[in-house]
C-alpha cells in the first residue's frame, strides 16, 4: 500500500484504468454508480470464466465451484456452463442450485451438522455425493436407507494439517469440528461403517486444510496424507478441497489454479496414486475473488488529529471479513484511477460499531472528498455472501458486466423485503 495508482493486478481482467474513469467488461464503474446506486456490487464475466475453465481443465470430472464464496442464479449456470459441480452445505444453498436449473447430479453436499431433512432430500434427489462428516450422520443415513435407496459418498477425513492461515479459517488440524481424525483411526472407523451400510458406494476421502492459503507445502502434504491413508482402497476419488489463496494487496502474489492443479497431480503421482484415480477439488475465492469489486459513496470525512476517517455507504454488512479476520483491502477513487493515493484514511461503514471498519489504512488522492465513488477491488468472494442487514440495512445490488453489457442479477433489498417477516 502507498502513494502509487492502484495496482492493477488486483482488479478484474477486463479492467481498463482510464483517466476519469475505470471500465471493468467495458462498462463504467462510474456509470453503473449512477445507474444502480451504491454500495454496489460489481462481477466481471471474463474473470469468472476463465476461473472457471481453468479450474475444470486442472482437476479431473467432479470438481466444483464452492458456492458458499459467492452464490446467486447467475453464478450457478456461468459455473454449471463450465461443467463445474456445485458444492452446497446447507438447505438453503441446494435450494437455490436447483431453482437456477442444475441438476443433483452436480450438486455435492457438505456439512458438519447435516439435518435428517437435509439428508432425505440428498437422498430422494440423489445427488452427485454427499460428503460424510461424523459418526452421527452415519447413522441418519443407515436410518434412511434402512427402507431401500441408495446414496454416493465421500468421507470428510482431518489430515492433521495445520495451514498457514488464520486460525478461524484453518481446517485441517486436529482440533477442528469438521471430518474423522485420521491419526486417531475414527476415520478408518467411519470408512468400514459406512461400507457395511447397504446402498452406499464409498467413493472416496475429502479433506480440507483451510482457506486464503499461499504456501503450497501444506497441499502437498495434504495429499501425501491422503495417498498413504487410501493406498489399499482402491477409491476412485480424493478430493483436496479449497483454500487457495487470493491477492487482496499490494505485494501479494498468490498461485494460479492451474499452477495449484499441476502442483497436486505431480505430487500424488510421485506418492504413487493410481493415474485413474480422479483427482477434484472445490476452489471458490480462487474463483470469484479478483472478478468482483464494490462500489461505495463516501457520506462524510473527519479529520482527526491521529487519523482521518471516510465514511462510506456500506461497511460491515457487506463486507464483515475485515471485522471476522483482519482482513485487509485496497481501495481507490474510481474518477481518480491514475493518480497519486496519497493520503492516508481510515475508510469506515455507516454501522454503530467502532469497530465497523472496511480498510483499516487506505491510501486515496487528496482530493476525494464526499460525494465521490470509491471502490474496494477483490471483493468477489464472502461479501454478498456473508452479508447481514444489522442497524437494518438492505444487502446491496450485483450486476455482471461483459462486453460492454451490464445484467442486474440480484436487485436491491428494499425496506418493504426487510419488513416481510414481520406477523403483526
Amino acid at each position: 500500500m502507498g502513494v502509487n495508482p492502484i495496482p492493477t493486478y488486483l482488479l478484474p481482467d477486463s479492467a481498463q484504468v482510464i483517466d476519469g474513469d475505470v471500465l471493468v467488461g467495458g462498462v463504467s464503474l462510474i456509470g453503473l454508480a449512477s445507474s444502480y446506486g451504491t454500495p454496489l456490487f460489481v462481477y466481471d464475466e471474463q474473470t469468472l470464466d476463465e476461473r472457471c475453465r481453468a479450474t475444470a481443465e486442472s482437476f479431473d470430472p467432479g470438481v466444483a465451484f464452492a458456492s458458499k464464496s459467492f452464490l446467486c442464479g447467475a453464478m450457478v449456470k456461468l459455473a454449471l456452463r463450465h461443467g463445474l459441480c456445485i458444492d452446497v452445505a446447507t438447505e438453503g444453498e441446494l435450494d437455490i442450485v436447483l431453482r437456477a436449473g442444475g441438476e443433483p447430479s452436480s450438486i455435492v453436499m457438505h456439512g458438519n451438522n447435516k439435518s435428517v431433512r437435509e439428508l432425505s432430500r440428498c437422498i430422494e434427489l440423489h445427488v452427485h455425493r454427499v460428503v460424510v462428516d461424523s459418526f452421527d450422520e452415519i447413522s441418519k443415513i443407515a436410518a434412511l436407507l434402512s427402507e431401500g435407496g441408495t446414496v454416493d459418498c465421500l468421507i470428510r477425513v482431518t489430515p492433521g494439517i495445520e495451514a498457514h492461515t488464520h486460525e478461524f479459517v484453518r481446517t485441517g488440524q486436529e482440533d477442528s469440528k469438521f471430518g474423522f481424525s485420521i491419526s486417531s483411526g475414527e476415520a478408518r472407523k467411519a470408512v468400514e461403517l459406512l461400507r457395511d451400510i447397504p446402498g452406499v458406494t464409498l467413493h472416496g476421502v475429502h479433506a480440507h486444510i483451510g482457506s486464503q492459503i499461499f504456501d503450497t507445502v501444506g497441499f502437498e502434504e495434504e495429499i501425501a496424507v491422503l495417498v498413504t491413508f487410501t493406498k489399499n482402497d482402491s477409491f476412485a476419488e480424493i478430493c483436496i478441497g479449497g483454500g487457495l489463496g487470493v491477492a487482496y494487496v499490494e505485494g501479494e502474489v498468490s498461485p494460479k489454479i492451474s499452477e495449484w492443479g499441476r502442483m497436486i497431480r505431480e505430487s500424488a503421482l510421485r506418492l504413487g496414486l493410481d493415474p485413474k484415480t480422479r483427482i477434484t477439488a472445490e476452489p471458490g475465492r480462487a474463483i470469484v475473488a479478483q472478478a468482483g469489486i464494490t462500489l461505495y459513496e463516501v457520506g462524510s470525512i473527519k479529520e482527526l488529529e491521529m487519523r482521518t476517517y471516510v465514511a462510506v455507504d456500506g461497511g460491515m454488512s457487506d463486507n464483515p471479513r475485515p471485522v471476522l479476520y483482519g482482513s485487509e483491502y485496497e481501495a481507490f477513487d474510481v474518477a481518480r484511477p491514475l493518480a497519486e493515493r496519497d493520503r492516508a484514511v481510515r475508510i469506515v461503514g455507516k454501522h454503530c460499531e467502532s469497530g465497523d471498519v472496511l480498510v483499516d489504512q487506505a491510501w486515496l488522492p487528496s482530493e476525494t472528498g464526499v460525494g465521490d465513488i470509491i471502490a474496494t477491488p477483490v471483493t468477489g468472494a464472502y461479501g454478498y455472501s456473508m452479508a447481514s442487514n444489522y442497524n437494518r440495512v438492505p444487502r446491496p445490488a450485483v450486476v455482471f458486466v461483459k462486453d460492454g453489457k451490464e445484467c442486474l442479477v440480484l436487485r436491491r433489498e428494499t425496506l418493504d423485503d426487510l419488513a416481510r417477516l414481520e406477523v403483526e
